[in-house]
């Protein structure tokens, strides 16, 4: 027969499953510190020693990290996701801001037709909030303000759709767009009539999600990330015809 004795689990093992969890879903992000050693014990319910255990295997297998003297932390585990080299590579060359633009309209589109398909209210509360906190922060034209509430936005669909290969994935690639790697966000919030459409984007996005209306949410991604890529096409060359104009007009004043 193919029965085997049951055997009891051990604390520091429910407790590994635990934070495993909480990362794989990414409740737990990276670089997220957990609490002190005594308040994580009591909220778990386990002796200190146990919850040592749990995190010492947890600091072997790479999923978290000690700080000295500041405690411990989530690693940072979407930093492997690319590597310098060609992380470099990306930055260097332009066609890869439009190759990486296709590839998030492609699972972002996806992501919100999930969403409204298989998100909980809960879920679609949280991107509603933080669409409401766009709209609070329009009057503000603080650009740095609008581009981190822009990356809230767009990854609480993708929490929405209920993937945790899609949702790692798409950390990285934000990842690498809040370092500047493909472009720079905050350019795209410095036109005034720029600012006011993608604003009104993002309310179309919403609005489709919050009706759960999947063909209605993948077809507002898909708009929005075409006008981004139609903007930074233009804003490409916008900046080469100033560079021609430089020239001619460095000549002129050189003659």
């Amino acid at each position: 027969m193919p029965f085997r004795p049951v055997q009891p689990e051990k604390l520091s093992s429910a407790v590994i499953r635990q934070i495993e969890q909480l990362i794989l879903r990414g409740i737990l992000r990276p670089g997220e510190r957990l609490p002190p050693e005594r308040d994580l014990a009591d909220r778990l319910g386990v002796s200190r020693p146990s919850l040592r255990e749990a995190i010492g295997h947890l600091q072997d297998e790479g999923l978290l990290a000690t700080r000295p003297g500041a405690g411990v932390f989530v690693a940072d585990v979407l930093g492997s996701a690319f590597a310098p080299a060609l992380t470099q590579l990306f930055a260097r060359h332009d066609e890869a801001v439009f190759d990486y633009l296709s590839f998030r309209r492609d699972m972002e589109g996806l992501a919100a037709e999930r969403a409204a398909r298989l998100a909980s209210d809960t879920d679609l509360a949280v991107v509603n909030t933080v669409f409401e906190k766009m709209e609070a922060a329009h009057p503000k034209r603080n650009s740095d303000e609008e581009a981190q509430l822009d990356a809230q936005f767009h990854m609480a669909i993708i929490e929405a759709s209920h993937n945790v290969i899609m949702l790692h994935m798409m950390r990285s690639m934000y990842q690498l767009l809040r370092d500047g790697v493909f472009y720079n966000r905050q350019v795209m919030f410095k036109q005034r009539t720029t600012r006011q459409a993608l604003l009104d984007q993002h309310r179309s996005i919403n609005a489709a999600l919050q009706a759960r209306d999947p063909d209605g949410a993948r077809a507002a991604v898909h708009t929005h990330l075409d006008y981004v890529e139609r903007a930074l096409r233009d804003q490409q060359k916008a900046e080469r015809n100033e560079d021609v104009a430089r020239q001619r007009l460095d000549h002129e004043t050189q003659a």
